[in-house]
């Protein structure tokens, strides 16, 4: 079932017909539970040797799923069948492998409604929020289809010594790559990594991650339906042991990853030990927005409200710091802090809060070691800072939109991703000050500016330090980047260098160039 309403990151409402459309298949999911999921491996479904109950975040009462957690056989088994696999998928030639993956992304758009549903209840995201990632999911399929497509295969005749010598420039896949997704977009991340391996000729050991297995064995199984052989991606279901033994084998030939810093350095750091692999390496950030004298304060508050809350700030790209000219931070404070104290936040299958449950109670362990770090260091909580234990909200793991303030611009807070919904206000001098204060974390992810002169935004473009910029974004401060249109890739401790996701160069990521010179005839 698909909605005829197209929903992606900026969209602010859902009609009524959305609301009840979304409403029955929520109750069509939540009959499914528990869903039993076991990867794939060759052929067929893992054997349930171990398996990990999934408990909804909404509700850890629910069981949603149970899923069998792969062997260390398993994993070895998986990289046998991806290898085996790669020369046939290979010579399938791009044409065929760009039609297999559009035809998956239809597979996708055709049941949006059932994948957006069952990430409501695995991760927790509101009714929009589920259906702008399974749109994109879909999207960036097609877009890396058509990608593949326009540079025909990425073979290119280049310049002659001689009148008898022909060379060409030929693009090729390496063979193997692990995939390994996170929670928080685990469907669009994933469909990003696994497409660009895919479409490019390589083949795939895909692991979701173990918190959002669902939306991971879901988008895998509209791969297989629209076409892509199943011993070419195989899905492997676990934690960290999983993912480490993944990763760091030798027959796997590239890595794509997006998580945390201190697994991503990791992966960078032992890329090369017998010859250098790919990495294609997401590490998050610390985003900060800056708010000038000249902006709409009205545009700055919600822009910055929605990025820093949006999803309980568990994105990558989360808005978490804010700089704020002096001769407008009073008002543009109060105006952030009002839309703080008025966000509902609640179960996202029953209604529509802005926003739900954070992941895990881990998540909420740590809301509260910030909250109480910020007071203990003479900070001061403006709103939020609660966690939300009464009524149902007690079952979940449910925490405030919180706005804060620090006395010391160096204050580790103010460069550590806390991935929730905490945003830090900062008073600045001027544009320049508040530029450099940006530029002094260590991540380079995206960044915001709410300004009103040209001049001002000129100065913010030569800057910053970021690779994901956007200037004056009601809709999302520091978020809501889509397929070809908002390249998505991070600067400095953000993301390995290269061309960035989302964008028209990705998939050479994924590809090593090879000359051909041929004397005599024309190359082949």
């Amino acid at each position: 079932m698909t909605s005829s309403r197209r929903i992606t990151y900026t969209s602010t409402a859902a009609d009524p017909e959305f609301r009840a459309t979304f409403d029955r298949e929520l109750g069509a999911v939540r009959s499914r539970f528990p869903l039993r999921l076991g990867g794939l491996v060759g052929q067929g479904p893992v054997e349930r040797e171990r398996s990990h109950a999934v408990r909804s975040p909404i509700d850890t009462r629910w069981t949603i799923a149970e899923v069998a957690v792969a062997t260390p056989n398993d994993v070895d088994s998986a990289i046998g069948f991806a290898r085996a696999a790669f020369p046939g998928w290979r010579a399938m030639g791009w044409e065929r492998r760009v039609e297999i993956l559009s035809a998956a992304a239809e597979k996708i758009a055709s049941r949006n409604l059932e994948l957006a549903a069952w990430m409501v209840f695995e991760v927790g995201k509101t009714r929009l929020e589920a259906m702008a990632e399974v749109e994109e999911s879909a999207d960036l399929l097609r877009y890396y289809a058509e990608r593949m497509a326009t540079n025909h295969g990425y073979r290119r005749l280049l310049a002659r010594m001689s009148p008898a010598e022909s060379t060409e420039s030929v693009l090729l896949p390496y063979g193997v790559w692990a995939i390994v997704a996170p929670f928080n977009f685990p469907s669009a991340l994933a469909a990003g990594m696994i497409g660009g391996a895919l479409v490019t000729g390589n083949t795939v050991v895909f692991k979701p991650a173990l918190d959002a297995p669902i939306s991971g064995e879901l988008l895998a199984r509209a791969l297989w339906e629209g076409g892509v052989p199943r011993d070419a991606l195989q899905l492997v279901q676990g934690g960290a042991e999983v993912g480490s033994q993944l990763v760091n084998e030798p027959r796997v030939a590239g890595v794509a990853f997006t998580g945390s810093s201190t697994v991503g350095m990791s992966l960078l750091r032992d890329a090369g030990r017998d010859w250098p692999r790919p990495m294609v390496v997401e590490m998050g950030g610390k985003n900060a927005a800056i708010v000038t004298g000249t902006a709409d304060l009205e545009a700055a508050a919600e822009g910055v409200a929605r990025s820093a809350f949006g999803f309980g700030g568990q994105k990558c790209s989360a808005c978490s710091r804010i700089y704020v000219e002096d001769t407008v931070a009073a008002r543009f404070t109060e105006l952030l802090v009002a839309r703080a104290r008025s966000a509902v936040v609640g179960d996202p299958s029953a209604g529509d809060p802005t926003l739900g449950p954070v992941i895990r109670a881990r998540s909420v362990e740590s809301f509260r070691r910030y909250v109480d770090g910020i007071r203990e260091g003479g900070g001061r909580i403006l709103a939020g800072g609660e966690v939300l234990e009464e009524g149902e909200r007690g079952f979940g793991y449910y925490v405030s939109p919180t706005v804060a303030t620090l006395p010391r611009r160096d204050h580790p807070y103010f460069s550590e991703e806390m991935f929730l919904p905490i945003v830090l206000v900062e008073r600045v001098a001027a544009l320049d000050e508040a530029i450099a204060l940006a530029n002094a974390a260590p991540y380079g992810l995206t960044a915001g500016l709410f300004a009103g002169e040209a001049r001002e935004v000129q100065r913010f473009f030569d800057g910053i330090e970021a690779g994901v910029l956007y200037v004056n974004r009601r809709s999302g401060a520091t978020t809501g980047a889509w397929p070809g249109i908002n390249p998505f890739g991070g600067w400095k401790a953000s993301g390995a260098p290269g061309p960035a996701a989302l964008g028209p160069d990705y998939l050479l990521k994924f590809l090593r160039e090879q000359s051909r010179t041929v004397n005599g005839f024309e190359a082949i």
